[in-house]
């Protein structure tokens, strides 16, 4: 038989109020023979047994003709005003219609949510798996409307929403939702299908939807989220304590009501990582965050020891190498927690309901370096497989971020303990310049670099003023900064001028370029400014190779840079180096510097160099205050190059200090010479020095007539110590040798060298100069 629904109404009284033309078809009788009647006169069996409000499943009623039927009726209650039922919508199927045939028994049984619903959002009908959902039964539901059935109201709200726009647009929609359910334990992630219900007419008499649980998707993206979130927040800096810091930020609370982060002592420092780990394991605390302000769960402060039993969870997962996750009421959870409370102040306890712990190893490149340890407090579930699978995830990438940021940490130490050794600690002592000097190694992820200076004692109470930059950073750029910083120091006690300096320290760095062994030579580049002041004649001579000019400030108050041909950089080769000379005003202030002071991506240099020169004019009481305002005014928020600044204030040797005599080129002369340099210390009151000054003269002045050519002059310099200066116009150079006992002569420059502090020999543009130096300060025994 044609399958026949039929459907109608009656009042709260159960009097029948509407009857369908299928109600007609499946019992004979019209809608005037029954509209007005009680419902019950319709039952075949007797009416005081089935009651009105009994008539919601098989129900057998009488035909007009007398002969029974099967029915199966839902009744659907209608309410009023008062919220009271007003009435009810009776549909019926015959007995094996829908609920027994193949696309009920689909719909009933289906493994996802299936309900129907009308146009005014009230429940039509409900499937199995809906039913288990709301945990209530489908005669529970019926005829209510779906705010009425579930607590969270902000879901409710937008459900109710997509159900009212389905019915009243007709069109489909499909809905993401994530919210609990009455009879399930947590909260899940739902994917819902919506659909318009249309009569053979076409209009839309209902709603019908399929909700999916798509938890375990859900969650997948959530985890593969979190993963994609860590590899752009862990591992910013190459700081250890902020890279576990960014660990603990990631997870707090979307993943852990409290997560510490502890580290092996080996980590922080410059020790070797230990062999086994065994027995009790001592790390220390570098971060930790609580979902509850205060952090109220850290049972240890940061920065501080902790002791990890052996039988606690975080030590089993150090020497497992794996998560290692607790519930509450199992041993050893129980145990720690117990233990971590008794020896933790008062206000530093776990809360109360610590009910899941998940401790996992932090492991890079085969070692291990720490532990990471989440608690869950407030969050309802405990952790389970997945989540020890993700913790072990994010912990591998945290634990290369920190292994990097250690290693780099370690190499920035290397490198800087090696720069700072190479760099003068102390600067010698002269009384031509005072000197104050500043060096700021990078702070950048590419670490330290090459930047050096120096100040150097020549002869003739000259000074040489040094400063350079190695391109590059690390150690690499360290090591060869310390090559070229002896090299020039080696060049300096050759008394070079600054350009045939710079020549031979050019060539020095192409050779070392041409060496395999030293590819990062030709790799990093380098530059450096040399100059030298003679505080006899008050003049400055200086070239550069491919660095920036010096700035020089008068003692009237003005700033300028010093106008020179830079050269080239160090290792090109083929070009020369040009000197530039000046004539410095007593007072003077001389800046060198590195270009990590006024080159900055985001910086003009010739703004920035204008804001040198300002700030080098600034009223200071010393040299060192004008270094830190001049790196206040000028250097930028965060450099990304190392700094290095050389402050150098003139003073000049008057008249009264120095004395100069032409001698001819006659033997006969040399007596007189002496004479003359005798009464000069006399005069200085230095008769304690007459002695060996005499000696001294006496030889230079000889081996000078003898061996050198016109013209000839002595220069006695009165400084910290007394300096004897022969010039002539000879470049040839003295050598020392031991004279054999049968030999005439060759003992002067043997003598000079025992006698003297130190001696040496000097080109000139015009000859060359020898000169020896005796100490002023009496003999110490």
């Amino acid at each position: 038989m044609e399958h026949v629904s039929a459907a109608a109404t009656m009042d709260a009284h159960g009097i029948l109020t509407g009857w369908s033309e299928g109600a007609r078809q499946l019992t004979g009788y019209p809608a005037e023979e029954v509209v007005g009647r009680a419902a019950r006169e319709l039952l075949a069996a007797d009416p005081s047994e089935q009651a009105v409000t009994a008539l919601t499943g098989a129900v057998v009623l009488r035909r007009r003709d007398g002969s029974p039927v099967t029915l199966t009726l839902r009744a659907c209650p209608v309410l009023g005003a008062d919220g009271a039922p007003s009435g009810y919508v009776i549909t019926a199927d015959p007995a094996g219609g829908p609920e027994t045939t193949l696309a009920g028994q689909a719909f009933q049984q289906a493994s996802v949510s299936m309900s129907v619903f009308d146009t005014r959002q009230r429940y039509l009908r409900l499937n199995d798996t809906a039913c288990r959902v709301m945990g209530v039964s489908e005669e529970a539901l019926l005829g209510r409307d779906f705010p009425e059935t579930v607590e969270d109201a902000e879901h409710s709200r937008g459900f109710h929403n997509k159900l009212r726009q389905v019915a009243e647009t007709g069109r489909p929609l499909h809905y993401e939702s994530f919210t609990g359910a009455p009879a399930l334990n947590r909260e899940h992630a739902w994917s819902t299908e919506m659909w318009p219900v249309r009569d053979e007419s076409g209009r839309v008499t209902g709603v019908a939807l399929a909700a999916l649980d798509s938890s375990d998707q859900y969650w997948a993206r959530q985890r593969l989220a979190l993963l994609n979130t860590a590899a752009a927040r862990i591992g910013t800096t190459l700081d250890v304590t902020r890279t576990a810091e960014e660990l603990v930020e990631l997870l707090v609370p979307q993943y852990a009501d409290f997560v510490s982060v502890d580290l092996l002592e080996w980590v922080l420092g410059a020790d070797e990582p230990p062999t086994v780990l065994d027995g009790d394991i001592v790390l220390r605390r570098v971060a930790h965050g609580s979902g509850t302000e205060g952090t109220p769960e850290a049972a240890v402060h940061l920065g501080e020891a902790d002791v990890y039993p052996a039988y606690s969870p975080p030590a089993q997962a150090l020497r497992q190498g794996r998560a290692v996750s607790r519930r509450a009421g199992e041993p050893d959870f129980m145990r720690w927690v117990a233990s971590r409370n008794a020896q933790a102040p008062a206000g530093r306890r776990h809360r109360a309901g610590v009910h899941s712990l998940l401790t996992v190893p932090l492991r890079a490149r085969g070692t291990t370096l720490g532990v990471m340890v989440a608690v869950r407090i407030a969050h309802p579930d405990d952790y389970d497989a997945d989540d020890a699978v993700l913790a072990e995830e994010l912990a591998s990438r945290a634990a290369v971020c920190i292994d990097n940021a250690r290693r780099f940490a370690r190499e920035r130490t290397t490198a800087l303990a090696l720069q700072n050794s190479l760099l003068p600690r102390g600067l010698p002592g002269q009384a031509v310049v005072e000197v104050a000097h500043r060096y700021l190694p990078s702070g950048s992820l590419a670490g330290i670099g090459g930047d050096w200076f120096d100040v150097i004692p020549l002869s003739g109470s000259r000074v040489a003023l040094v400063v350079g930059d190695v391109v590059g950073h690390g150690i690499p750029s360290s090591a060869t900064m310390g090559r070229l910083c002896t090299a020039v120091r080696t060049l300096a006690d050759v008394d070079l001028p600054p350009d045939e300096l710079l020549t031979h320290l050019d060539d020095l760095v192409t050779h070392l370029a041409s060496d395999d062994r030293d590819d990062e030579v030709a790799e990093l580049g380098a530059t450096c400014l040399y100059a030298v002041y003679d505080p006899v004649s008050r003049r400055l001579t200086l070239a550069s190779a491919g660095h920036p000019p010096p700035a020089l400030v008068l003692p009237d108050g003005t700033s300028r840079l010093v106008p020179l041909s830079a050269g080239p950089p160090l290792g090109v080769g083929g070009l020369p180096f040009e000197a530039t000379e000046l004539e410095v005003p007593e007072g003077s202030v001389v800046a060198l510097y590195t270009d990590g002071l006024i080159e900055d991506r985001d910086r003009d240099v010739d703004h920035a160099t204008e804001e040198l020169c300002r700030a080098l004019t600034a009223r200071t009481d010393t040299l060192d205050a004008l270094c830190d305002t001049v790196l206040k005014a000028v250097l930028p928020e965060e450099p990304g190059d190392d700094v290095a600044l050389l402050l150098a204030r003139t003073r000049a040797l008057g008249t009264d200090r120095v004395a100069t005599w032409e001698v001819p080129p006659d033997p006969v002369h040399v007596a007189a010479t002496r004479q003359a340099a005798t009464e000069q210390l006399t005069a200085w009151g230095l008769d304690e020095a007459a002695f060996v000054t005499e000696l001294v003269v006496s030889e230079l002045v000889t081996n000078a007539i003898r061996y050198g050519a016109p013209p000839i002059r002595l220069r006695l310099i009165r400084d910290r110590t007394l300096i004897c200066e022969v010039s002539d116009g000879s470049s040839t150079s003295p050598h020392l040798r031991r004279a054999h006992a049968f030999d005439e002569g060759g003992r002067g420059l043997l003598l000079v060298a025992q006698l003297t502090q130190r001696w040496g020999s000097r080109q000139t543009p015009r000859g060359k100069t020898i000169w020896a130096e005796q100490s002023l300060e009496p003999p110490s025994f």
